[in-house]
């Protein structure tokens, strides 16, 4: 019996035989890229952790030299995990509280915070140790909401503990020449030298306010003209993870 090819029927069955056969490579090769994919997410955690620590485009360090960057001043077995209260836990948490395999290096912050199943109590927060020219500073990522996306970061923490020296910052989809700027070198430098905590080891709370507004005080840093909701967005997440790390800090001056 000859095939209609003019009829309804055989347009229908080709274009669903179409389908299967094209979903069926794309998923072949989305499998395929996986790794790649993988290892590239990790090459842009190794550079943006870096990137609080020092100021890579000027010192020259991109993707391709990331890794033997970053082995130079961070060993991942020197990573901790806290938990909501700023205690080392033994490793990390599944969504149940269940301790699983992986360093602090393996936590996905932008995971933990959207995860809606995951208690703030089996939450995980990585900490980075890194020692570079004889001393010691701490990265702490943090993650939240802007405008028009996520935005996240790192806050990297002198060897006393409570003294930001460094920042990197990073978002999807924010508009240019606005909030995209919260990844500029003015935007960082202006939140190096606040103190995260008080003489007494009380958190401060960050204010990020309109550029060149209102009187200097602690904790207040001038955000981005005209990207007021990025801007805010930066001081929340900064304050939201900021805080679990106080409490670690200050049990590690007791000791």
């Amino acid at each position: 019996m000859a095939i209609n090819k003019d009829g309804n029927g055989y347009t229908f069955g080709f274009a669903i035989v179409l389908v299967i056969v094209v979903g069926t490579i794309l998923t072949l090769l989305a499998k395929g890229l996986e790794p790649l994919q993988d290892r590239n997410e990790e090459v842009k955690k190794k550079l943006d952790i870096l990137s609080a620590m020092m100021d890579v485009e000027a010192l020259g360090i991109d993707r391709s030299n990331a890794e033997e960057e970053f082995d130079k001043y961070l060993n991942i077995k020197d990573a901790l995990v806290l938990d909501a209260n700023g205690n080392i836990t033994d490793g990390i948490k599944d969504v149940n509280g269940s301790v699983i395999e992986g360093t602090a290096f393996n936590v996905d912050i932008r995971k933990e915070i959207k995860n809606k199943n995951r208690e703030e109590k089996n939450r995980n927060y990585p900490l980075f140790i890194a020692k570079k020219d004889g001393k010691i500073s701490y990265i702490i990522p943090i993650v939240g909401k802007g405008l028009w996306g996520p935005i996240w970061g790192n806050i990297c923490i002198d060897d006393d503990m409570n003294t930001i020296k460094g920042a990197s910052f990073g978002h999807k989809g924010e508009t240019p020449g606005l909030g995209a700027e919260i990844n500029k070198r003015f935007f960082i430098n202006r939140w190096i030298g606040e103190k995260i905590s008080d003489t007494n080891g009380v958190f401060l709370k960050f204010e990020v306010v309109k550029d060149g507004s209102g009187p200097f005080k602690e904790s207040k840093v001038d955000g981005i003209t005209g990207g007021t909701i990025t801007s805010k967005g930066v001081e929340e997440m900064a304050n939201r993870c900021l805080r679990v790390y106080v409490s670690y800090f200050n049990s590690m001056k007791k000791n």
